[in-house]
């Protein structure tokens, strides 16, 4: 009787620890918050305005700077082009700028889009 007293109490110790372990989540790398959604929005066409993304997103990226959080990969690029689209050409250079320097591993997209934007420009 004590046999089964002594696995019943390890297989709840373990069960406990189990559960304990689940409920610690590591914190996420980045502050995505509404970010995914709003871009998967957009790209369906059922979104907010590009006005009213980029003051959400703007919102979002002042909020991770307070709370010294990180913007995802994209963030940066997706607000770039929702400055090209506003006709607020410094401020898209500046953030394609700042996801190329965030994530090198897109130098090689954002130098496209900014050799793009080069040559509309002129």
């Amino acid at each position: 009787m004590s046999r089964l007293r002594t696995t019943g109490l390890a297989a709840a110790l373990a069960l406990a620890g189990l559960m304990a372990g689940c409920a610690n989540r590591p914190a996420s790398l980045y502050q995505w918050e509404g970010y995914q959604r709003q871009v998967y929005e957009h790209l369906k066409g059922e979104g907010a305005t590009a006005s009213d993304q980029l003051s959400l997103l703007e919102a979002q990226a002042e909020k991770a700077r307070a709370g010294g959080a990180a913007l995802p990969p994209g963030f940066r690029a997706h607000l770039g082009l929702l400055y090209l689209q506003l006709d607020r050409p410094d401020e898209a250079r500046q953030a394609l700028e700042a996801e190329k320097a965030a994530f090198p591993e897109s130098a090689h997209y954002m130098d496209f889009l900014l050799k793009g934007f080069a040559a509309r420009k002129s």
